[in-house]
């Protein structure tokens, strides 16, 4: 029987799923929906990250691991092997939950959108888990919902992200931030959630994935000269640390061919195997080296202890 569950992704560093495509002054610019133009990241990657932090938990040795019978049945067999059998775990690319944004006062919120927040209640309904109780607030440009006591109000009912002005409507957004609050691993993070979570008007907030990300000028030195060797100056985009994601994980039961004392592996188990594998940060996307791309991760299906 099938089991699905969210993977939340919170990116502790600067993070760029990079799409390889230069657009305009913009080198190495993050990947985005082509619809919404929000940042995604590649289900396919996601799914090579968590097979790789399973293979290192394994064995080893690249090789070791990758003839590990677990490690075929959850992710699939090698590409040598790839005809064999698909693997038991998929995985959606990840889609922005909330997007962290400067602020004039209490330093930065999380803000989502009713666009965003509708696409996740019809995900946690394929994931077959909770949601929160309370309607999405109808907002119209200008206007924010956020907690009455959140510090990041100015002048009772305003906010003032990066240098737009937003006037706060009536509006329950307790339950909605309470959820959200259960993406990030860290107790001070989620009770931040709590009271620095605005939702803003849909175009609003698609101003802001789009324009408030961090773009970052990389170069490669000639060490005589002490100066930019030629053709090795250009531009990176990155989401800024703080920046929140889910992918919907589905698990059937392994369909690899099996052997004589062979276990079946269960959808049930195929989860608790990635789970107990899975580091509670891990690396996603480009750089490495630098430091980029640090993310805490937590999967859930709403059983776990």
């Amino acid at each position: 029987m099938p089991e699905n569950a969210l993977l939340f992704i919170h990116a502790l560093t600067g993070l760029h799923p990079g799409s390889g495509t230069a657009l305009g002054t913009v080198d190495l610019p993050v990947q985005r929906e082509r619809h919404t133009q929000w940042p995604t990241i590649p289900g396919s990657s996601l799914k090579g990250i968590l097979r790789d932090a399973c293979r290192r938990k394994t064995a080893k040795k690249a090789k070791e691991a990758d003839a590990d019978e677990e490690v075929s049945a959850v992710f699939g067999p090698p590409t040598t092997d790839a005809d064999a059998h698909a693997g038991a775990l998929s995985l959606t690319d990840a889609r922005i939950l909330a997007f962290p944004v400067r602020s004039l006062r209490g330093v930065f919120a999380w803000v989502t959108c009713p666009d965003v927040l509708e696409r996740l209640q019809r995900d946690l309904t394929l994931a077959g888990t909770n949601g929160w109780e309370s309607k999405i607030p109808a907002l119209d440009k200008e206007q924010a919902a956020c907690d009455a006591g959140s510090p990041l109000l100015v002048d009772g009912n305003k906010l003032v992200l990066e240098e737009f002005e937003f006037t706060r409507i009536q509006a329950d957004v307790t339950p909605i931030a309470e959820w959200v609050s259960t993406a990030v691993t860290d107790s001070a993070t989620a009770a931040r959630i709590k009271t620095h979570l605005v939702i803003l008007y849909n175009d609003d907030f698609t101003h802001f994935v789009r324009h408030a990300t961090e773009v970052v000028a990389r170069i490669g030195l000639d060490y005589e000269r002490k100066t930019v060797k030629t053709g090795a100056l250009f531009y990176a985009e990155f989401l800024p640390p703080e920046t929140l994601f889910y992918s919907v994980v589905l698990a059937d039961d392994s369909r690899r061919k099996r052997k004589d004392g062979d276990k079946e592996i269960k959808a049930s188990d195929v989860l608790r195997y990635v789970r107990e594998r899975m580091n509670p940060v891990l690396q996603i996307g480009g750089d490495e080296t630098i430091g980029k791309g640090l993310c805490a991760v937590r999967l859930s299906n709403g059983k776990e202890a």
